[in-house]
Formats: structure tokens, C-alpha cells, sequence
């Protein structure tokens, strides 16, 4: 008489074990399942000329082609990070260069709301001198215009592998890096 309830509960207690890990699997595939994409309007970087040469002399055309590369660069690392869709910025891209989209009351959010999409970031490159140079980049959400992520890196050297090295070092360990940047 013994044998037989003992072998019932036994069945039973094995049955919910199982049942256990299944509930549990199911919660973790829902939980990494696949995640959709923020639609992002990536703007150009702007340069914010301070330096003597650049009151005396003007814009130089290694820098402007350098922030031309440098927001290309900055849409590829995003691509490949696959955590976003890009919206086109053609339709309002001359508005936005006339634009100093730092300082222009918000005008970034209205322009990203304009196409669509979810988030606006913006970017700047301020020159010191030919050795002293920072990089910013801004991250807002275009339904509230609250500033979500912000990020500063100082660079030493006026030169292509320094804009580069700067933002990827941004992106890598700032933008994109678990607990600081974009959640």
C-alpha cells in the first residue's frame, strides 16, 4: 500500500519540474525576443570654429570634408549596430545645414518630427586651435524634445584619424556602450 502513493507523488513532484522550465523558457524567449528598431534622423555634425585661424582665415575645406565623413561614419556605426532604422533626412537636409541645430530653439526635434522619426541626433566638433578639439554628440527624443543622451570627448590633433579614432571611441564607449548611452 505504501508503494503505490509514493510512485502517485512522486509523478507528480516530476511533472512540475518539468512544467517549471517550460513557463521558464517561454518568459526568456518572450523577453529576448526580437526588439523593434528606433527610427533615428541622424543630422550632420557642425564644427563651432573658435580659434584664431578660424576668425582670421574662415572654414577650411579639410574640415568641412572631415565632417562630412564624420557623419557617415556615425550613420554606418549605428547601421551596424542594428538598433535602428534610419528615416531619410534629404527632404529637410538644406534647412537643417542653414540651421545651427544646437542653438536654434529645438529646431532639430521639429525637423526629425517632420520625417517621421523617433529620434534626432546631433553632433558638433568644436575647435580650439589646430590641437585642441571636442566632440559632441546629442541624442534627443523627438515626441518629448527631452535631451535622452549627451556625450563629450576631448581629441588632440586637427586630423582624419583623430575626428575617426574620437568617434569611434564616442559610439563604442558612450552611445552605444550597456548602462550609459541608448538604453
Amino acid at each position: 500500500m505504501t508503494g503505490k502513493p509514493e510512485r502517485k507523488q512522486l509523478a507528480g513532484r516530476s511533472m512540475i519540474i518539468p512544467s517549471y522550465l517550460l513557463t521558464l523558457c517561454a518568459l526568456l524567449f518572450l523577453s529576448c525576443g526580437p526588439t523593434v528598431a528606433q527610427s533615428v534622423a541622424v543630422f550632420d555634425f557642425e564644427l563651432i570654429d573658435t580659434s584664431l585661424e578660424g576668425a582670421i582665415r574662415g572654414a577650411r575645406a579639410d574640415e568641412r570634408e572631415r565632417l562630412a565623413r564624420l557623419s557617415d561614419q556615425l550613420r554606418q556605426l549605428l547601421r551596424e549596430s542594428g538598433r535602428f532604422s534610419f528615416v531619410d533626412i534629404a527632404p529637410i537636409a538644406s534647412e537643417a545645414q542653414a540651421s545651427n541645430l544646437q542653438a536654434c530653439g529645438g529646431c532639430d526635434i521639429r525637423l526629425a518630427r517632420r520625417i517621421g522619426a523617433e529620434l534626432a541626433i546631433t553632433g558638433t566638433v568644436q575647435k580650439v586651435s589646430n590641437l585642441i578639439l571636442n566632440m559632441n554628440i546629442y541624442v534627443r527624443d523627438v515626441s518629448s524634445g527631452a535631451t535622452i543622451a549627451a556625450m563629450s570627448a576631448d581629441m588632440r590633433g586637427n586630423t582624419d584619424e583623430s575626428w575617426s579614432r574620437t568617434l569611434n571611441w564616442l559610439v563604442r564607449n558612450r552611445l552605444l556602450a550597456p548602462g550609459y548611452g541608448l538604453k
